[in-house]
């Protein structure tokens, strides 16, 4: 009865393996073209949009990019500096808003978390007109510290936290952390972050791709060449008055792909083994 049972799960083991592999192709494609078209010239891609055979324009198609009135590197370590300093503050203090929403009985624990959630509802570009003046008034245009400091506050990943955090973090530990005369941000940094750590790891990816891909508030606060983010460039690449170069646009977005996939490859082992901690647990 087992061997009947084995060989009737073959051919679905087949299907699931040939629709995971279709799914990958599916999903690698996309930047597949654009490794390729990043090789291309723009004439090139124009007459033929997809193609896997990559050309000889790559050299041609950097000198494009580093040619223009901004300087894509400069926007390179723009992105990056406000995207790892925006992630710190969101995961670090969100993680603690969540800490103290779980492991602390006080009184308005639950009308706290309320107007976090209902905050979580308004849209960010509902308030972008009332930030800007905020910021413009008390001098924090042009300043990387207007796009990090806000993302101290982080409604979704405070929810996120919450939510992992209450069937995760026992209770027994920090009482027993608190009796051996540990204070509350040690057990916190030594104790809650690295239990903590696969729900830190898969928010952090998301709120790093949600900064470096930020568009719309950058162009709002940053007016300064030299202060631009790659994404701005990429915009400006793109809408160039005279002629755009989709060869120097498509070697721009594989420049902002690149920390993206590097920072996923880096924080991936640490979702995976989250996840293989609750298979134990279950």
């Amino acid at each position: 009865m087992s061997v009947t049972n084995k060989k009737k799960d073959v051919p679905f083991k087949v299907f699931a393996y040939t629709f995971c592999i279709f799914l990958t192709i599916l999903s690698l494609f996309p930047f597949v073209i654009m490794i390729v078209n990043s090789t291309r010239s723009t004439n090139q891609i124009q007459s033929h949009a997809i193609s896997l055979i990559p050309s000889h324009y790559l050299v041609n198609n950097f000198k494009v990019l580093t040619s223009k009135t901004f300087d894509p590197f400069r926007g390179f370590l723009n992105s990056l500096i406000i995207s790892v300093g925006s992630t710190f503050c969101a995961v670090y203090f969100s993680t603690m808003t969540a800490f103290a929403l779980v492991a602390y009985d006080w009184k308005l624990r639950k009308p706290f978390f309320t107007v976090i959630m209902c905050i979580l509802m308004i849209p960010a570009q509902v308030i972008s007109i009332g930030f800007y003046q905020f910021m413009y008034k008390i001098g924090m245009t042009n300043n990387f510290l207007a796009l990090i400091l806000p993302s101290i506050a982080a409604p979704a990943t405070v929810f996120f936290m919450r939510q992992y955090m209450i069937p995760s973090l026992p209770m027994e530990i920090l009482q027993s952390a608190r009796i051996d005369g540990a204070g509350e941000f040690r057990i916190f940094n030594q104790i809650v972050i690295p239990m903590m750590m696969p729900a830190m790891a898969t928010q952090a990816i998301f709120s790093f791709v949600t900064s470096w891909n930020q568009l719309f508030m950058p162009s709002i606060l940053l007016t300064r060449n030299q202060l631009y983010t790659l994404p701005m460039m990429v915009a400006l690449l793109n809408g160039d008055t005279y002629k755009t170069e989709f060869g120097a646009v498509y070697l721009a977005l594989f420049l902002t792909v690149v920390p993206l996939l590097a920072i996923y490859f880096l924080l991936s082992k640490y979702i995976i083994a989250g996840v293989a901690l609750g298979g134990v647990k279950g």
